[in-house]
């Protein structure tokens, strides 16, 4: 009898030692989606929403889960807003419990959640946000970012344009995304050169006075005549009807969503480099990617979904090599220098700044009826090592 007491006892203490770690492996893996859901990006926010939970989906197989753990998205709108989206951030590290976040839309709302993952010790996965300070001077350790930054987009168009003999007015929004795009831009160039930057705010539907100065500064110049633009949301081809060809002014620009390559179609033969076309990657999670967009919503999947789904892929990535685990430290040594696969292929998070290493596409566009949107045509894959992308953080 006293045998059998003992043991039972012996049983019951060994059970009450492995529940708590048995109950911490078994709860939910929290997730903050932070991003515009409403807003003046809210075309760009509702992508990445979209592409983060199919790559959730398809990460884990369908099941939604890693190492045993269910993956629970927990979605905050930041309306656009920093001082919104920092202290929707907060909330979500500390009232949520949430294990890591991910986000947001905006370069400023950003900028202003960084500190809040150093102050609470956990990881920010930037996506899709793309000014360079966020990964540069502004950075610290617990951020990463799937998306890319001003100075990827920024080399990748330079493919295109800079050359000898090319006079450049940049247009841009008043805002850290226009001001580090330029900034990237004009770095990036060695042959073409920039005459004037034109920075206007960000809700600018009259282009007319902009307009006006930039063909005032290029109008006399000989050689090529390009206006780059660097813009996020509205129309800023409607600077095209200022009849620029009058002048033999070109307009050239990087890729962007659907709707807004609508525009695209006033300039066939136009070049430039994009982030993401569906039409462009060969490659196993992008094709994944094409069919379970058009299956759910009969369109192809556009610019702002495949950050979602590669955001999804680098988390779920790390979940599987850390077995579970999401103490940040132990994501912190594995996701540097990780590498994991894309609808744009391999990326890979440098170690540096925890940038993600990718490809860009040098582009033409195409005019085919086909399309509501002018296609870009690649005309060359930029790989990673093929751009000599700066560390900005002084690490």
């Amino acid at each position: 009898m006293q045998r059998r007491t003992t043991l039972a006892l012996a049983t019951l203490a060994a059970a009450a030692l492995a529940t708590p770690l048995a109950l911490a492996q078994a709860k939910d893996v929290k997730i903050a989606l932070i991003y515009s859901k409403t807003g003046p990006l809210e075309a760009y926010g509702k992508q990445t929403a979209t592409g983060f939970h199919m790559g959730l989906e398809y990460a884990t197989g369908g099941t939604m889960t890693v190492a045993g753990r269910k993956i629970t998205v927990i979605e905050k709108d930041d309306q656009g807003k920093p001082d919104l989206g920092k202290s929707l951030l907060a909330a979500a590290y500390g009232d949520d419990k949430a294990d890591l976040a991910v986000g947001p839309t905006a370069s400023p709302v950003a900028l202003a959640m960084l500190p809040v993952a150093e102050e609470y010790r956990k990881i920010l996965l930037v996506e899709p946000a793309v000014a360079d300070s966020i990964t540069g001077d502004k950075w610290n350790r617990y951020i990463f970012r799937t998306g890319r930054n001003s100075s990827q987009d920024a080399i990748a168009n330079a493919v295109a344009l800079d050359k000898e003999g090319v006079s450049i007015v940049t247009m841009a929004q008043d805002s850290a995304f226009g001001r580090d795009g330029v900034k990237a831009f004009r770095n990036a160039l060695k042959k073409a050169r920039i005459v004037h930057e034109e920075y206007l705010p960000p809700a600018t539907t009259d282009f007319t006075a902009g307009g006006q100065r930039m063909i005032d500064k290029l109008k006399g110049l000989p050689g090529r005549k390009v206006i780059f633009i660097i813009w996020a949301g509205g129309n800023p081809f409607k600077i095209a009807d200022l009849d620029l060809k009058r002048y033999g002014i070109e307009i050239a620009t990087g890729g962007n969503i659907l709707p807004a390559m609508t525009a695209y179609k006033q300039f066939p033969g136009m070049e430039g480099a994009a982030y993401y076309y569906f039409g462009i990657p060969k490659n196993p999670v992008n094709e994944a990617l094409v069919s379970m967009h058009y299956r759910e919503f009969k369109t192809p999947p556009d610019f702002f979904t495949a950050g979602g789904f590669a955001a999804a892929m680098a988390v779920v990535t790390a979940l599987k090599k850390t077995n579970g685990d999401t103490d940040t430290e132990k994501l912190i040594r594995t996701m540097e220098g990780m590498s994991f696969d894309t609808p744009k292929g391999k990326m890979t998070f440098r170690k540096e700044d925890h940038q993600a290493m990718q490809s860009m596409y040098h582009f033409r566009i195409k005019v085919d009826p086909a399309f509501a949107w002018g296609v870009p045509e690649l005309i060359h894959e930029i790989k990673p090592e093929e751009m000599n992308v700066p560390i900005l953080n002084k690490r």
